[in-house]
């Protein structure tokens, strides 16, 4: 490659979705990451793509809600770039709904959505349509959510990076513009010097099921645990959150507990095999909103951090306003979500 228009430190979801919105566009991206692709949190296994709910309506989550309508456009771009499947699919999300608070709540929330939504919908059924998750009475269903294999879309967008001539490298020389997308790392290191954290990592532990017959179901939300039928005969169940903890990447009693949980209010996880298990951390600025734009300590160079549990989610929406500032110097980044937030 003659020149690099584009350099992306870090090989995480947000680092990868921006370098491929820059290749797409026609410039020379360089990908630099020292433990390779899908090295910390985006390398797991849940893929819950999960809208805040709607109400108390803000920049978030407007930004969100656009990035999340936008997400099957661009992985579908995606996968037809790379060949590979990025495990994408809009199935929408159900949650049980327990007593009459609950249901007057979910109900109000429905009427948030008919006004923010814009023709997505949050509304209450029987659960009897969702036999086969083995729930009774009444549950919300949205069918904005989504699911991604987050394995498989990291595999899929560095295959489609490839195929665009980037340059994917574990270690290299930073030319033309340049934006730090490094997770956990990056936030600590913007925190050295200051009086107060920018932003922290939050450990969670995850469990990957064999179960067949589920991939066309959508997701469930059951006591605070994600449960995602995946495309390939998976179902994930996540995550702990631990903001203390000695070892980031071994599974303890606390998955072994949450897998003893779901067994027991989750009909078809019963008695299905557990075939992996995953821990990493996740980065979490202290804004708890992505963090994007101007770097605070390297002028003329830019960030993309602060995914937490939302970076896929938001992955669409950062890339297009990452790219956007990259390559025209145009910047529609939300105020909620510029790195003096944080400050």
């Amino acid at each position: 490659m003659a020149r690099i228009d584009v350099t992306v430190r870090g090989a995480g979801i947000f680092g990868l979705s921006i370098a491929w919105e820059c290749a797409r566009r026609g410039a020379a991206v360089r990908v630099i990451d020292p433990e390779g692709p899908g090295a910390g949190s985006s390398g797991g296994i849940v893929g819950a793509l999960a809208p805040h709910v709607p109400e108390q309506w803000n920049g978030k989550k407007a930004f969100q809600f656009e990035s999340l309508v936008a997400a099957e456009t661009f992985f579908r771009g995606v996968e037809a770039a790379s060949g590979v499947s990025t495990g994408y699919g809009r199935k929408g999300r159900v949650q049980p709904i327990a007593g009459p608070e609950a249901l007057k709540l979910a109900e109000a929330r429905g009427e948030g959505a008919k006004a923010l939504w814009q023709g997505y919908s949050w509304r209450i059924e029987a659960a009897e349509r969702f036999a086969s998750w083995g729930l009774s009475g009444s549950v919300i269903f949205d069918d904005l959510t989504a699911r991604m294999h987050p394995r498989h879309c990291g595999a899929a967008l560095v295959a489609a990076l490839q195929g665009a001539g980037a340059e994917i490298v574990r270690d290299g020389a930073e030319e033309g513009r340049v934006c730090h997308a490094t997770g956990v790392a990056g936030l600590q290191a913007l925190s050295e010097g200051r009086a107060r954290s920018f932003g922290s990592g939050v450990k969670g532990q995850s469990a990957l099921f064999r179960v067949e017959g589920l991939a066309e179901l959508p997701q469930l939300f059951i006591e605070t645990l994600h449960v995602i039928p995946h495309a390939d005969g998976t179902v994930a169940v996540g995550s702990t959150s631990e903001n203390s903890y000695d070892d980031p990447r071994s599974t303890d009693a606390q998955l072994e507990a949450m897998i003893e949980k779901v067994r027991a209010l989750v009909p078809p996880l019963a008695e299905a095999p557990v075939i992996d298990r995953w821990a990493g951390v996740r980065p979490r600025a202290r804004s708890r909103a992505p963090v994007l734009g101007a770097h605070p300590d390297r002028p003329g160079e830019f960030i993309a951090n602060g995914g937490f549990k939302i970076g896929f989610g938001m992955a669409a929406g950062v890339a297009r306003v990452m790219a956007d500032l990259l390559l025209d110097g145009v910047d529609t980044i939300p105020p909620e979500f510029r790195p003096e937030t944080c400050l």
